[in-house]
């Protein structure tokens, strides 16, 4: 599918049909300080990715616990024509244990606007392009975050607002309070993870085993034109170079199958399994997270593969590891 038919091409003067995941910039999950390796690393990721064509950038500011966002910021400040270049996405709403406090999701006015702010802060930026809530608030006030929204809007803090692992009617009830249209939904989809696909192939067929995915809630994203974009789209290497011979036989068959594929398709293995996800007509936006920059290469092959319909539903029914009802 083409770039200008994916629903977040309506919104971003910088688009891409895969985005660049930051959570593992910064020096890793730690308290060190930002390095100065950790700042060349994420200048030469950039660079990949922008080589790509790849100009969207996925933050939350939950990642490396910060430090994340701070060393992009620090790039961007050595480097301001950048900003023109590309799109800035992050997320906020999670809150980690402390020593008062278990760990808990937090959609109030004060969290959300503190968060934005912060954010903004590390990246160095003014606005931001799209700010995603990161996991369904249990306790969400729809109204408040409303009003929070159209507050972070007209001080010109962010262009565009979005939620993240939220469910049809979680998304329906936030977007009834809101001027402006949610436009994207981030949820985890790949070849690993199928409830998404095994919820409605396999509805009303007895016998099947129970799914753990909300039903529609791809549908709904569809008929109300909100990007889809999938985290852990890559499985974590499942499926394209991590040794699998401890893993299930369907998940070595799978594995066999991609590398079988990619040279068919005379393509990368991170291709393949990318490209299954894109062939879908919700117009996936995958999200990669690697930092080296030939496998940033070997995943934007991905753009230029096709998968026949044949290829698409063997990948399918050997990764699920169970012929389709």
């Amino acid at each position: 599918m083409s770039l200008q038919h994916t629903p977040l091409a309506h919104y971003l003067a910088n688009t891409s049909r895969l985005i660049f995941g930051c959570m593992n910039l910064g020096g890793g999950w730690n308290n060190n300080a930002i390095s100065v390796d950790d700042i060349k690393q994420t200048h030469a990721v950039i660079d990949a990715a922008l080589d790509a064509g790849i100009c969207i950038f996925d933050h939350a500011d939950i990642y490396t616990f910060g430090k994340a966002e701070q060393v992009f910021g620090k790039v961007l400040a050595e480097r301001p024509a950048l900003r023109q270049q590309i799109s800035l996405q992050s997320k906020c709403g999670i809150r980690f244990a402390d020593e008062r406090q278990v760990q808990r999701y937090d959609f109030s006015a004060n969290w959300i606007t503190s968060s934005v702010d912060n954010i903004l802060r590390r990246l160095q930026i003014e606005q931001l392009d799209i700010l995603l809530l990161h996991r369904p608030d249990p306790l969400m006030q729809p109204e408040e975050v409303a009003a929070t929204f159209a507050s972070l809007r007209e001080a010109g803090k962010v262009k565009h607002f979005g939620v993240s692992n939220m469910q049809q009617h979680q998304i329906g009830l936030l977007q009834d309070t809101l001027i402006e249209p949610l436009v994207v939904n981030q949820l985890e989809l790949s070849l690993s993870h199928l409830a998404w696909l095994d919820e409605g192939t396999t509805a009303g067929c007895s016998g099947q085993p129970p799914v753990n995915f909300s039903a529609g809630t791809i549908e709904y994203c569809r008929r109300q034109h909100i990007q889809l974009q999938a985290w852990g789209s890559l499985s974590q290497g499942l499926f394209s170079g991590k040794n699998v011979s401890n893993q299930p036989e369907y998940i070595q068959h799978t594995a066999k199958l991609v590398q079988q594929l990619a040279a068919e398709y005379q393509a990368s293995e991170e291709a393949i399994v990318l490209a299954w996800l894109m062939r879908h007509p919700a117009n996936i936006q995958p999200i990669i997270g690697t930092t080296n920059p030939k496998r940033i290469a070997a995943c934007t092959q991905a753009t230029s593969v096709q998968l026949s319909r044949e290829h698409w539903y063997t990948l399918y029914v050997t990764a699920r590891g169970a012929p389709l009802p």
